[in-house]
């Protein structure tokens, strides 16, 4: 049996578990068993070996020390009651025009996210705060709905972000340049939600809430209350991409920052505390978990030659590198209707990221390209958390706004479908928006 061969089983294995439900920690891990097994003939030695150097050089990595910091300082965020701070900041400058209030929830998202790192913490966050806001000023229901649907998933596109890191770990990739790449596609995101949410309020004759017009001196006080949670941010994205400190080290200056915000505020208490405590172990956990399980898989594959010879051949086609790259990100948006963006990551990363750094596109250098695209990646990865069947933001909102039928929901997150898809293709044929700021 050819090394292609063997691959081709590991990952048809792979996926074929994932139809069934299981865990993708431990499907990935199987997945990876499988080549060692085959290639030395059921002799276990040369993977027990692996698997025993791969779990000391994961768990062993400092760099790692980063993700449950950042968990950590999202956690406190969710329990200790910033989400609202924000909101009700954003609705002071925005909430009296017509779909105000909407644009205020998707501001509130990116702002949150902006300290959360996670789409489905910061769907279910604002669910509860801006969602009961929305429909008491006579928003539709499905529009509300998806209004917060895909305001999550800037939780993971706005820096920092746990699948950014995850992709930087990867890859090799620097943490800090996919941080600041992030950000004018983030800008954007939030940009072109805002318009199309406009517009939905005004299709829906969604009447300005003119009762939450504010004086520009409320405006500033709403601002100053804001003010600390926009420094954590930047002494997190500016103190990493500056050299003033490492990213774990940011991201522990974050977390104590956030956690200390939120006691001040009067909004942190015991119990908020040890839940915080309780869900970055558990969040940290099921990372980990598929970490080492993507470790075994990208290991088992290795040794069956099968990435490079994949990369080979793809760049042997006679095709256009673009042709290649829009098939990729096709089959990310079809894989993001029935998988989690963390595992759709780590399944195909290793397969996908050696067929691209071979391939030319617009003269972008090594380093640029990779970032290009993560870049490209996630933001294709956020569009499966608001795809039916598994959109995982939209099972969120639904169970907040349960009186509002899913497939209603699902519908009204068509028109910020069109939004994505018109920003990734900008951002696609113009690499030079996402590099931007990296060049300061």
């Amino acid at each position: 049996m050819s090394g292609m061969t063997v691959g081709l089983l590991a990952l048809g294995v792979t996926l074929l578990l994932l139809v069934f439900r299981i865990h993708i920690g431990l499907t990935m891990l199987i997945g990876g068993m499988l080549p060692y097994l085959i290639i030395n003939n059921g002799d276990t030695t040369s993977l027990l070996f692996t698997i025993n150097n791969l779990v000391y050089t994961r768990l062993s990595n400092y760099d790692l020390a980063v993700i449950p910091l950042f968990v950590l300082m999202g956690q406190f965020a969710t329990h200790g009651g910033l989400s609202r701070t924000i909101f009700n900041s954003a609705s002071t400058f925005v909430g009296h025009i017509r779909g105000g209030l909407g644009i205020s929830a998707i501001g509130t998202c990116a702002g949150f996210g902006a300290i959360c790192g996670s789409s489905l913490a910061t769907a279910a966050t604002m669910s509860q705060v801006a969602l009961p806001e929305l429909r008491r000023y006579h928003y539709p229901g499905p529009l509300a709905g998806a209004s917060i649907a895909v305001g999550g998933t800037l939780g993971i596109l706005i820096p920092p972000s746990v699948p950014l890191i995850v992709y930087a770990v990867i890859t090799q990739e620097s943490i800090a340049k996919l941080f600041v790449a992030a950000v004018i596609p983030g800008v954007l995101a939030v940009f072109g939600y805002s318009i199309v949410m406009w517009i939905m309020a005004k299709k829906h004759n969604v009447r300005s809430a003119t009762e939450l017009k504010t004086t520009w001196k409320e405006r500033f006080m709403a601002f100053l209350q804001v003010t600390p949670i926009i420094g954590i941010f930047l002494v997190v994205i500016v103190g990493i991409y500056g050299g003033w400190s490492n990213p774990t080290e940011a991201a522990a200056i974050g977390a104590s920052a956030a956690a200390i915000l939120a006691v001040i505020q009067g909004k942190m208490r015991l119990q908020g505390f040890i839940k915080s405590i309780y869900g970055t172990a558990e969040t940290t956990a099921i990372i980990f978990l598929i970490l080492m399980g993507a470790d075994l898989l990208n290991s088992g594959l290795a040794i069956t030659q099968m990435p490079a010879e994949l990369a080979l051949w793809v760049k042997s086609l006679p095709v256009a590198p673009l042709v290649v790259l829009g098939t990729i990100l096709l089959i990310y948006i079809i894989l993001g209707c029935v998988m989690d963006s963390l595992a759709m990551l780590l399944l195909t990363i290793p397969i996908f990221y050696p067929i691209v750094m071979g391939l030319d596109f617009f003269g972008l250098g090594q380093a640029d390209k990779s970032i290009w695209f993560g870049i490209l990646a996630l933001m294709i990865v956020e569009i499966g958390l608001i795809t039916p069947p598994l959109g995982m933001n939209l099972f969120i909102v639904h169970r907040q706004a349960s009186d509002v039928p899913f497939l209603n929901i699902a519908k009204s997150v068509v028109p910020f479908l069109v939004s994505d898809l018109f920003r990734i293709l900008i951002l696609l044929f113009f690499p030079a928006i996402t590099l931007f700021l990296l060049r300061f």
